[in-house]
């Protein structure tokens, strides 16, 4: 069950940070034509196409620790021998667990602080730029746990996309 929920929520991940690619590049052609043919560019796309940016950034680097796709230690590890491989991996998992919480309790706290302060040219609330390091430190946590759990039982986590 926790792999199924996990691959759901990569896919899910993944297809916001495509849809985010997509508004990014309307925001810049709106940008451009608002400039070069109206001489009058709007100021929200700038500031909606760095927001975006920042979601973007936080689901990829999610679904990349979900599907393996983050930079690893393998050519070292497969030199060495199975019990010490496997709990030199489980430790990898752990360590970037960590990180997950980190990025999770120190977003916490900013998207928090932040939340009353409005982003002028958006009038939407300053903690939105935080809430990505919420939502990707959450995921990345649930997916490393995942990692862990399949490595003990002897499995490997399939991409979501498959």
């Amino acid at each position: 069950m926790l792999t199924r929920v996990c691959a759901g929520l990569s896919k899910l991940a993944l297809m916001a940070a495509v849809l985010g690619l997509i508004l990014v590049l309307v925001c810049v052609q709106v940008q451009v034509i608002g400039r070069y043919l109206f001489n009058d560019s709007p100021t929200w796309t700038e500031a909606l196409a760095l927001l975006l940016v920042l979601y973007i950034t936080a689901f990829g680097v999610a679904v990349g620790v979900r599907d393996a796709g983050h930079i690893g230690l393998e050519s070292l590890l497969v030199l060495l021998p199975e019990k010490l491989r496997l709990k030199l991996e489980v430790l990898i998992h752990v360590l970037v667990a960590l990180f997950g919480a980190l990025m999770l309790d120190s977003g916490w706290t900013w998207t928090t602080l932040k939340w009353d302060e409005a982003k002028p040219m958006l009038g939407v609330p300053e903690g939105m730029d935080y809430l990505p390091l919420v939502i990707g430190g959450g995921l990345i946590v649930l997916f490393s746990i995942e990692h862990i759990v399949a490595l003990l039982r002897g499995r490997s986590v399939e991409p979501a996309w498959n």
